[in-house]
């Protein structure tokens, strides 16, 4: 079992940055990729980005077109931490934000067995 613990959502005004954590704990040698993944109100959940961390892995990195140049996926992986530095936010990046580990990865997809962690919402005011 893997656990996600995911921290640092909240509001901030059109153009402001904020930083998502998201702390790994538990059997993560499975894992070969992390992401964190949204929800607004009424769509369908969407990847935003997401990192190969496997064992052979480069660390690539992957990002939806809507975030691509705004948004920065990074891990510390002596604090088995997972981060998401998002700048120039705009109101429709407004919604609950959700950290995922997976054992298989395609761009910002996953698959195969997956781990979720609760959720941060971030609200984006204009």
């Amino acid at each position: 079992q893997v656990q996600l613990v995911e921290s640092g959502g909240g509001s901030v005004q059109a153009g402001g940055s904020l930083r998502l954590s998201c702390a790994a704990s538990g059997y993560t040698y499975s894992i070969t990729c992390m992401g964190w993944f949204r929800r607004a109100p009424g769509k369908e959940r969407e990847g935003v980005a997401t990192i190969y961390t496997g064992a052979t892995s480069t660390g690539s990195t992957y990002y939806d077109d809507s975030v691509k140049g705004r948004f920065t996926i990074s891990r510390d992986n002596a604090k088995n931490t997972l981060y998401l530095q998002m700048n120039s936010l705009k109101p429709a990046d407004t919604a609950m934000y959700y950290c995922a580990a997976a054992t298989g990865c395609s761009g910002t997809i996953i698959f195969g067995t997956q781990y979720w962690g609760q959720g941060t919402q971030v609200t984006v005011s204009s």
